[in-house]
Formats: structure tokens, C-alpha cells, sequence
């Protein structure tokens, strides 16, 4: 089943927040197949597992940007969020796989960190190409 979930689709979920590639909490709820609320209580239940570099709550003004850049209000009752969302880095998404006891999310969890390299191989070329150019 997970193989059915491209890493380019979930490459394309992570975002650019205070200078680090985070997924949101929404994106890999949706990922690892649960609901945001579940999987947030999880991440609540084991606090002790996300450290500040694994994870942090966007500010009002951070996720207002992304609101208007990724465009994800959707009208209807109970469509909006109560809370700020969560931002899990790579390392805090690995981590989030291993809290939700169910096979899925580990399997998943493989098609994260890869999703993240490739990412990461992307602006590294990039990078090169910059470098060249300029010679």
C-alpha cells in the first residue's frame, strides 16, 4: 500500500519554515493514515520524544503565510483549526512513524526519509549549478 504513495507527492508537501524542511502535522497524519487529531494526541502522549529540533507549533503569523500560499481553509463546520499546527522536521517525522504503533507507518516512514533526501539532492544540485555558472 505504501508504495502507492509517491515520493514525489510527499516531497512536494514539505516546506521551508525558519530555515528547516518540515512537514506539517495535517500532511503526515495524511501520510501515515491516521486522523490529525489522532496522531496529534499521539505526539502529545510522547512529548518527551520531539524535541524543539524535531518539532515546534508555528506562530499565528508563520502559518498565516502558508495558509495563504498553500491555500488550506476550507469552509464548513469544524473545518478550521483550533490550534496552531505543528511543523515536524525529518528527524521528528521518522520519529512520529514510531508512535503510531501500526504497520502502515513505518512502511511510510521509508518513503519520508526519501522524500527528504530527494530534496535535499535537488537543492544540492542546484547549488552546483549555481557554482558553475558563476565560473
Amino acid at each position: 500500500m505504501a508504495s502507492a504513495i509517491p515520493v514525489d507527492r510527499i516531497a512536494h508537501r514539505i516546506l521551508l519554515v525558519r530555515g528547516r524542511r518540515v512537514l506539517l502535522d495535517t500532511d503526515l497524519a495524511a501520510i501515515y493514515g491516521t486522523s490529525t487529531k489522532r496522531f496529534n494526541e499521539q505526539v502529545r502522549r510522547n512529548a518527551a520524544r520531539f524535541p524543539e529540533d524535531f518539532m515546534f507549533r508555528l506562530t499565528t503569523e508563520e502559518w498565516g503565510s502558508l495558509r495563504s500560499q498553500i491555500a488550506t481553509l476550507r469552509m464548513g463546520h469544524g473545518q478550521h483549526r483550533k490550534y496552531l499546527p505543528l511543523a515536524f522536521t525529518e528527524h521528528g517525522a521518522i520519529m512520529a512513524a514510531t508512535i503510531l504503533s501500526s504497520p502502515l507507518a513505518s512502511e511510510v516512514s521509508v518513503y519520508v526519509v526519501r522524500a527528504f533526501v530527494r530534496l535535499r539532492e535537488v537543492l544540492a544540485s542546484s547549488v552546483d549549478v549555481a557554482r558553475r555558472l558563476a565560473q
